[in-house]
């Protein structure tokens, strides 16, 4: 019990940096003497060391195992932290954030798939929602140090404290890590299997897709519900900047509730579930309503997202098998975070172009292809599928 806290406690820290240079940049921006938009070259940056670490992350966890993997990690992440509250120019803010990404990419790829090979789909329903937690927390922090006087920096100092003081606990859990690590000769049997050997299993493409299509639609609304609600919803945008949180507590309530549903039902029937509320809350979204319905949409998508990616991902090792769930598992984060560095910007670019109004029924292809390619691979029946978790 004291083993799976701490790994929960690892993805509170994986979520902390996630969403704190939002809250700080509009200081941030100002005092090194860059443009708003700048902000998107340091998120590109850590997002391409996300995409690089994931994708590789099989190797060098096999190689040295998931405990010591996350050690490391969660000191590049800590040490970049630190960096950002040290720095003086924008350059060195890209500079610091590679290790920020090539760290986070590890501790998610190997995380998720120790949880997926270890634990019940309750516990990857916690897992996810605590990463809710630390991504909510962010900004509160961040808010308060500007609040207080303190600067930006004090923000990133904070955090960076409470990575330090969990990688020292990591550090301490090193020998429960290796109690749980596989058996040698799967290690062995893994190392084998080149990168992309994963994705010669029947179904590889559709379920790397679904990951594409999941996160295409959670980064979008993260990044533009707030607009929606101004340009299509005509509300003020110091009210929309407020409401739009109720997309993350819906995400953080609905995996809190998914793990206790997911004792009595499958992941594949939570997927299905999940997408069926998703497309209830973009519909309500796109119909011509009162603009308060739109909160409750909002709310409701984000309820309906919760189990979709954890349910996903504890699935890996019944679809892709032990020997290639590690190679899957890194391959699956690379496709998530593909779409949600990318995918934005173009919807937004889109948005800008036509209207606002559009974005639900954009999102709903991407929920359509979703539903689509998830029953797929309920029918391509990799193995037991159906089968409660």
């Amino acid at each position: 019990m004291i083993f799976l806290v701490l790994i929960y406690l690892a993805f509170i820290s994986l979520g902390l940096p996630d969403s704190i240079l939002g809250s700080a940049w509009p200081v941030m921006h100002t005092e090194l003497g860059v443009k708003l938009a700048s902000a998107g070259f340091v998120s590109m940056t850590v997002s391409l060391g996300t995409i690089v670490s994931s994708m590789f992350s099989h190797r060098v966890i096999i190689r040295f195992g998931t405990g010591k993997i996350t050690v490391v990690s969660v000191a590049m992440t800590a040490f970049a932290l630190l960096g950002f509250y040290f720095s003086k120019s924008f350059v060195f803010l890209i500079i610091l954030a590679v290790p920020l990404g090539l760290g986070a990419g590890a501790v998610d790829a190997g995380l998720n798939e120790f949880v997926a090979e270890n634990y019940k789909a309750k516990h990857m329903n916690w897992l996810h929602c605590f990463w809710g937690v630390g991504a909510m927390l962010g900004p509160v922090i961040m808010s308060a140090m500007l609040k207080w006087d303190f600067g930006w920096r004090s923000g990133y100092l904070a955090i960076s404290i409470v990575q330090f003081v969990l990688l020292a606990l990591l550090i301490f859990s090193l020998p429960m890590w290796k109690k749980k690590e596989r058996p040698k000769t799967v290690q062995l049997q893994q190392q084998k299997t080149g990168l992309f050997e994963s994705l010669k299993v029947k179904g590889a493409a559709f379920a790397m897709f679904t990951f594409f299509f999941y996160t295409t639609i959670e980064a979008s609304v993260g990044l533009w519900g707030a607009s929606y609600l101004v340009n299509a919803k005509n509300y003020a945008p110091e009210n929309a900047a407020g409401w739009i949180s109720l997309f993350f507590l819906g995400i953080t309530l609905g995996r809190a509730i998914s793990g206790f549903v997911s004792i009595k039902l499958s992941n594949e029937m939570m997927i299905r579930i999940g997408i069926i509320m998703l497309v209830f809350g973009l519909v309500i979204m796109a119909l011509p309503l009162p603009s308060y319905f739109a909160l409750i949409a909002i709310v409701i998508v984000g309820l309906g997202l919760a189990p979709i990616f954890p349910s996903m991902l504890h699935q890996t090792p019944i679809y892709f098998g032990e020997k290639h769930s590690q190679a899957a598992t890194g391959l699956q984060m690379a496709f998530a975070y593909t779409g949600s560095t990318f995918m934005p910007p173009i919807l937004g670019q889109l948005l800008s172009r036509t209207a606002f109004s559009i974005m639900p029924y954009v999102l709903l292809i991407f929920a359509v292809g979703l539903f689509v390619f998830t029953t797929i691979l309920t029918r391509k029946n990799f193995g037991n599928i159906t089968a409660k978790e």
